[in-house]
């Protein structure tokens, strides 16, 4: 299932198809540009599972450097 034509307007704020293809590419979501040039973008891409979270790491060196 992909969005429609409508929604993509919604979702990008853009009716030209290239710049909805550099909206989404901005915003890291996951689409193919078809034949006729008009982004597809699976449902799941905007409805699935949110991605993991990168935790950040501690900063060990400055832990060891205030004992």
């Amino acid at each position: 299932m992909f969005l429609t034509n409508a929604q993509l307007q919604e979702l990008t704020g853009y009716q030209k198809p290239s710049a909805q293809i550099r909206w989404l590419r901005a915003q890291g979501l996951r689409h193919w540009v078809r034949a006729d040039g008009r982004p597809a973008v699976p449902i799941t891409a905007i409805d699935g599972p949110a991605p993991p979270q990168v935790r950040p790491q501690p900063n060990f060196a400055a832990i060891r450097k205030g004992s």
